[in-house]
């Protein structure tokens, strides 16, 4: 069975040009309207504000963003962390 991710660009509701002050903006709003506190014992709320912030924390840094652009989802799944076969990480020497 294949768990299909919602994009994070449109879970914020904004396009993948965006730029960081449009998404925060954004993320703001979304989570006003869907937080916990705010909608008590509303589970949906609460799922729709946990995707919310992983979408935000992803597109708020620029590495991550970059990844999920080049990967999607699967650069940050377990296992290969987004890597292509036959790609290494030669990041630091002293982890070798």
């Amino acid at each position: 069975m294949t768990v299909t991710k919602t994009c994070y660009y449109d879970l914020l509701e904004v396009e993948r040009t965006a730029d960081d002050k449009t998404i925060k903006s954004s993320y703001r709003r979304l989570a006003m309207q869907c937080h916990p506190d705010r909608n008590p014992d509303c589970a949906e709320s609460e799922a729709k504000f946990r995707a919310i912030s992983e979408a935000y924390v992803c597109l708020k840094d620029p590495q991550k963003r970059a990844a999920y652009d080049r990967f999607g989802h699967a650069a940050f799944e377990q296992g290969d962390g987004g890597q292509r076969s036959g790609q290494a990480d030669f990041g630091d020497i002293g982890d070798i």
